[in-house]
């Protein structure tokens, strides 16, 4: 008989990334959000993308670049749809790009709101061992042990006990597994075959409370 309560959490990030740009109007840095807007300039075959941003305090717009000169021949045209409409799922998956962000901004500014999704995928009814599923197609800016002690209503200090018992364990792991942001397709397999508090915990790995 399997022993194990399977769960799969999904994060979904409120508030896309803001880059520190320096505003000419404000005369110093400041966020800007991304309004949602795409601009397009095409020059022939060439085709040129922005992302329009706004400074959260004045409004003054900043144009980031997606791409220059792309040929149209190179965009799949569910792209250029996607383009030409500000597809509003094709434009989030650009506010999340960190890489990209960082490749135009020093600093960013990450909002750490997001709502926490949770299924259950595997009962058992005499289980001892809690596995988490992390589903996570936007980067969202949650340390795995907030999003554990969070969700799981359990320290951050118990965690790391169990960590350092070997009764938490992650996949796949790194050096301070617990001090890094919970990403998709990780894996959190917890022993509590020992825990007084553990049917307490499992009710509280299977429904959300809010975040």
């Amino acid at each position: 008989m399997c022993n194990i309560l399977q769960v799969r959490w999904t994060i979904s990030p409120q508030t896309a990334p803001r880059p520190w740009i320096a505003c000419s109007t404000c005369g110093c840095l400041k966020p800007f959000r991304s309004s949602g807007k795409v601009r397009l300039n095409a020059n022939g075959r060439r085709l040129d993308a922005w992302l329009i941003y706004k400074c959260v305090d004045c409004d003054k717009t900043w144009n980031r670049t997606l791409f220059e000169r792309r040929n149209l021949r190179e965009l799949a045209p569910a792209t250029l749809e996607a383009l030409q409409h500000s597809d509003p799922s094709w434009v989030r998956a650009q506010e999340f790009d960190l890489d990209g962000l960082k490749r135009k901004a020093k600093r960013i500014e990450e909002p750490p709101d997001a709502v926490v999704a949770k299924e259950t995928v595997r009962e058992a009814v005499d289980w001892a061992k809690l596995e988490i599923e992390i589903a996570a197609k936007l980067s969202a800016n949650l340390r795995l042990d907030r999003l554990l002690a969070s969700e799981l209503a359990i320290s951050r200090s118990r965690l790391q006990a169990l960590h350092d018992r070997g009764n938490l364990n992650v996949h796949p792991d790194r050096s301070d597994v617990l001090r890094h942001r919970a990403r998709d397709g990780m894996r959190i397999v917890l022993d509590l075959s020992d825990a007084v508090d553990r049917q307490a915990i499992g009710h509280a790995a299977i429904h959300s409370e809010g975040h």
